[in-house]
């Protein structure tokens, strides 16, 4: 794993973000929802097709992790204020969602 999908920081930046510092110095701030929507589990994008289980009428607007875990050395999990709680978000899955990398495939800014 590099510096750019190890992070050193992952904090709330408030009810609606959150942050994370990467070990390559870039920081990446988040609205929740977005990552909510960006779950990648079976009960949210269709096994075999890669579809979209989820959408986003389904998920309140003030939706909130409520826990955050480590997933070995690679991933978080979420626990959701609506109830869910079986994604995991890898870290380079994290870094390309940065909103300010968005379109970049590399993920960096």
């Amino acid at each position: 794993m590099g510096a750019e999908t190890t992070p050193s920081d992952i904090s709330q930046a408030g009810p609606d973000s959150l942050r994370i510092k990467w070990q390559d110095g870039h920081e990446s701030l988040y609205p929740v929802r977005l990552l909510r929507l960006a779950c990648r589990c079976a009960r949210c994008v269709e096994e075999f097709t890669g579809q979209p289980l989820l959408h986003s009428q389904d998920i309140p607007e003030d939706v909130r992790p409520v826990r955050i875990s480590p997933v070995g050395r690679y991933a978080i999990q979420f626990a959701w204020s609506d109830g869910h709680d079986s994604g995991i978000y890898s870290f380079e899955h994290l870094r390309k969602l940065c909103p300010c990398c968005a379109g970049d495939a590399s993920g960096t800014p």
